[in-house]
């Protein structure tokens, strides 16, 4: 955010910026899905829906569950949240008690720490690579499982690193956590931005546990402002009761338009810019190796690549503001990101047109002579 906050400063005194720090869609919310927000809002639907969601919402939820991953989920296990940062606060709340740890990935979603301590946890970071996949395994977690920890949370495409969990490696954790009596909480808020085969979903791969998801990504709606949480059978009361105390309610006009993201003239534009955002990453990874980035993995989902920089520079987070005020690139440090090795690491988010990343890379080569 600070070096969103320069970049926009340097816009406002003249200066071209390449932004690839933000993980926002360049692309604006799909027209039918605006139409339908539009439509709701024309017939006066603004008042309050009940906490859980609207039905017909929950109901599209569970038939996109089913069409696409081949799982049947009750529609009364889908609460519909402000955004995923919503959902993610649920399930700290709904399992973390004061003390207890959450065990996270390290790279990870810098959020997901301020999520955790908000409810008085202790997020534990592990620290992955690409020799793990960027992800955590059940190993690791045995190892790092102590009396206080309640929960272990992953990405899935992961953020900074954009690598997916598969279905084995799912497995495993939900067996490792199911065994030690914990949650298994699993965000797959970039589900949909795959660049492979169709990914694997925790809905599909794990007896129990809490699944975020998100109308941001894939579906474009990033100001709406919507969410939703897939809670195991059991827990319906005690989400229900956190919702009605946390929001009350989610945006009553972006629930309507989304039940647009569900129709066929909506996922045709949402394919089409997967295959946009895949053409991204398939010239941006080359290009930064060719300037000496070092990419050990190019991930398979999400709109990040995560790159070391150390050879270089010394120091990621001086690298991106000098990239910022001198060659007018927004990157993101990975001090953002991790606390293993932050100094190594730079995240770029392929998130701006083909020929504005291109102009980026040309600048980056430029400054640094190359």
């Amino acid at each position: 955010m600070e070096l969103l906050r320069r970049a926009r400063e340097l816009e406002a005194q003249g200066r071209d910026i390449v932004h690839m720090e933000i993980g926002e869609p360049d692309f604006t919310t799909a027209a039918p899905v605006v139409e339908a927000g539009v439509r709701a809002l024309r017939k006066g639907y603004t008042h309050y829906l009940p906490a859980v969601g609207l039905p017909a919402l929950r109901e599209a939820i569970a038939e996109h569950y089913a069409d696409r991953y081949g799982a049947r989920i009750d529609p009364r296990r889908i609460f519909i949240t402000p955004g995923a940062s919503g959902a993610l606060l649920l399930a700290m709340a709904l399992v973390v008690n004061p003390g207890e740890e959450v065990l996270v990935a390290d790279p990870g979603y810098p959020c997901n720490r301020n999520f955790i301590e908000l409810v008085n946890g202790v997020p534990r970071g592990l620290p992955v690579s690409a020799v793990d996949g960027y992800q955590l395994t059940a190993e690791a977690v045995a190892s790092a499982w102590g009396e206080r920890t309640a929960a272990v949370l992953i990405g899935s495409p992961d953020n900074p690193t954009g690598v997916l969990a598969s279905a084995a490696r799912l497995q495993d954790l939900d067996a490792e956590v199911r065994r030690r009596q914990g949650m298994l909480i699993v965000d797959e808020i970039y589900h949909g931005l795959h660049y492979v085969a169709d990914p694997a979903s925790a809905v599909r791969h794990c007896r129990q546990a809490l699944i975020i998801n998100s109308f941001s990504k894939y579906y474009g709606m990033t100001g709406w402002r919507l969410g939703w949480l897939v809670a195991p059978c059991g827990y319906e009361a005690a989400v229900e009761k956190l919702l009605q105390n946390f929001f009350i309610n989610a945006s009553t006009p972006a629930q309507y338009a989304a039940l647009a993201c569900f129709t066929v003239q909506a996922r045709e534009i949402f394919e089409q810019r997967r295959t946009a955002f895949r053409q991204r990453r398939d010239f941006l990874a080359p290009a930064l190796c060719e300037l000496g980035f070092r990419l050990p993995i190019v991930p398979d989902g999400a709109f990040y690549l995560y790159a070391d920089c150390s050879a270089l520079a010394a120091d990621s987070n001086d690298l991106a503001r000098l990239l910022l005020e001198e060659a007018g690139v927004a990157v993101t440090p990975g001090l953002d990101f991790e606390r293993t090795a932050p100094h190594r690491h730079l995240r770029f988010a392929y998130t701006t047109s083909l020929p504005r990343l291109q102009e980026g890379v040309r600048r980056i080569a430029g400054y640094l002579g190359r």
